[in-house]
């Protein structure tokens, strides 16, 4: 099984500047490891040149880190929703574990292999849920306060792409997504919270297999050229 290996150096950067409302032109063209900034369908979007998907038929993806929101923790430490150390850690294991599966899902949907581990044109994907915000957390406690909140909350994708073979970084995207405004009070358990992660996982996990379908129709032309 490979090991997550999240990149704590650059991702506070990015956060800050998405944090304070800054877009893609306020990034440095050039990421410190020779990415290019480039446009896409995510907020900030970093691609080797001249790197192409489509030699890549499997897939393989590390346990995602997950990290909640600044000052979230402090903030649910006292009153009557409270939120222990022990229950911020089954949020954070269900949540990577339904990144793993919706993101599995949809590549084996795309007929896209995935296995355990790197090699020859297998493509690492090392995801991280950062940001995390759980706008009214239910722990499923008897005797605890309802939650209420007009929607579920927010959280980052960060993910970086790797050449299975060679371990080269090939992408860095980073793009934030907020759940569903109801724009009403509505009552918010474990059960509502999931399903709105879930959501959101799944737009991302499609975003990332129609890119590889297109790497992968992209291929066809040259190769039917060839002969």
């Amino acid at each position: 099984m490979l090991k997550s290996s999240f990149s704590r150096y650059l991702a506070p950067l990015l956060l800050a500047l998405l944090a304070g409302g800054a877009c893609a032109a306020d990034l440095p063209e050039t990421s410190h490891d020779g990415l290019q900034l480039v446009p896409g369908k995510v907020k900030v979007l970093y691609v080797k040149p001249g790197a192409s998907l489509s030699p890549y038929k499997r897939v393989a993806i590390t346990d995602a880190y997950v990290a909640f929101r600044k000052d979230w923790e402090r903030e649910h430490k006292t009153g009557a929703l409270r939120v222990s150390a022990k229950d911020m850690e089954k949020i954070k294991t269900g949540l990577a574990a339904d990144l793993r599966k919706i993101f599995t899902e949809e590549l084996q949907k795309g007929g896209y292999e995935v296995v355990q581990e790197g090699g020859d044109d297998v493509l690492v994907l090392r995801p991280a849920i950062i940001d995390l915000d759980v706008a009214a957390p239910d722990t499923m406690e008897p005797g605890r306060s309802r939650s209420f909140s007009t929607s579920a909350g927010a959280m980052t994708l960060y993910l970086e792409v790797y050449d299975g073979a060679s371990g080269e970084i090939l992408v860095r995207a980073v793009d934030p997504k907020e759940a569903r405004d109801n724009g009403r009070m509505m009552w918010q358990t474990s059960v509502t919270n999931r399903a709105e992660a879930d959501r959101m996982l799944r737009k991302w996990a499609v975003l990332l297999r129609e890119a590889l379908d297109r790497a992968r129709a992209q291929e066809v032309p040259a190769a039917a050229t060839s002969h």
